[in-house]
């Protein structure tokens, strides 16, 4: 009789691995791993009962990646001849999730050219180093500021979690459509589309990278924006894996930082200015928003959040401080009832925004030299 101790299955080949592995379906897009480009031939190794794989997760620090290994296991596992299954994750390059995102979301061609190179369109990407410094109550004013000084104004929140411009703007309509085109709702003479034009203001959006960017992509490509002077990007805080995707997405995009008086909050936002250098965007200049606060009645103003460190920022990365943006009752309340606080006629803020638009008018970005 045979020796059963010596006796061993054949293991599978590669083809019935990917095949097992594309059974395993990404708990997102629900499709295999496999057909995702998530699991390559050139990272899987098939030993004595044992295969190790590398799964390329589409985002870093992928919420699901337990998930998604114990799929892999598990189902390996059930190969004939597998006793061990080792799983390595990491995450996709820029290039292999664009052509994800490529594959997903296939188009017979962009509906606006706003990105083109050739558009005349200026595209300031407005930008904080963390959440709470008022990134979005400044997209806003700015971009009704430039309406209001003549200019034709979209504005894009890319914040996909966090957003909140349709209040801001106090409009909640839908946007219709128009053949293939989406085209954006417009209020205080803004074009404007955001993730709170579908959803319900309460409405968690519980997304990952890829369907975050393929709806940041529909934003770009498939809105009919028509002939703008400006489209102002309310970006994500902080520097994280979506920031760095839209930048690149956005090449000639001008950044706008914006950061409190604080000198610890100014070192975050300094975060942003290294980013800018690493994907050679520009940098338009600093915005230091909460300034002062102006008392309602006496019109006093205090420094709640210290000094000076809107201007040390600037002065480090060598680009202009904008605007010191006061912090008054008409820039809180503005912002809950839909009325910006550009539009509150002889308020400090009206006057600040105003002249921050015509700041941004005249500033031009400047690419940041890189530091180690």
């Amino acid at each position: 009789m045979p020796d059963q101790a010596n006796t061993h299955s054949p293991m599978p080949s590669m083809e019935e691995v990917l095949a097992a592995l594309n059974e395993v379906k990404d708990p997102e897009i629900h499709k295999g791993l496999a057909d995702l480009s998530m699991v390559r031939p050139e990272e899987i190794r098939i030993g004595e009962g044992s295969i190790q794989v590398t799964v390329a997760l589409t985002v870093a620090g992928c919420p699901l990646h337990t998930h998604i290994r114990q799929d892999v296991e598990q189902r390996l596992k059930l190969l004939p001849g597998v006793r061990e299954v080792e799983v390595n994750l990491r995450a996709m390059t820029p290039a292999e999730r664009q052509a994800l995102l490529d594959r997903l979301n296939p188009r017979p061609g962009p509906q606006s050219r706003i990105t083109d190179p050739a558009s005349r369109t200026r595209i300031i990407a407005v930008a904080s180093g963390k959440g709470g410094v008022g990134k979005s109550t400044v997209t806003v004013n700015l971009a009704v500021a430039l309406a209001r000084r003549g200019h034709r104004v979209g504005l894009l929140d890319a914040d996909i979690y966090g957003f909140s411009v349709p209040r801001m703007l106090g409009s909640f309509e839908h946007p219709a459509a128009e053949g293939q085109a989406i085209l954006p709702v417009e209020a205080h003479g803004v074009k404007m589309i955001s993730m709170g034009s579908f959803v319900d203001e309460e409405q968690a959006v519980m997304w990952r990278g890829p369907l975050l960017m393929k709806a940041l992509d529909q934003f770009l490509d498939d809105v009919a924006w028509g002939d703008l002077d400006y489209l102002l990007v309310d970006m994500p805080p902080g520097t994280g894996d979506m920031a760095i995707s839209l930048y690149q997405r956005l090449p000639k995009a001008e950044i706008l930082i914006v950061t409190t008086p604080q000198a610890v909050a100014a070192k975050v936002a300094s975060r942003v200015a290294s980013m800018a250098a690493h994907t050679e965007q520009k940098v338009l200049g600093v915005v230091e928003n909460m300034s002062t606060f102006v008392c309602p009645h006496c019109g006093e103003q205090t420094a709640l959040f210290g000094h000076g460190g809107a201007e040390e920022l600037a002065a480090e990365i060598e680009v202009p401080l904008l605007a010191r943006l006061p912090l008054e009752p008409a820039v809180a309340s503005g912002s809950e009832e839909g009325i910006p606080a550009v539009l509150q006629e002889g308020t400090a803020s009206a006057e600040a925004f105003l002249a921050l638009a015509e700041a941004v008018e005249k500033a031009r970005g400047r690419e940041l030299v890189k530091r180690a």
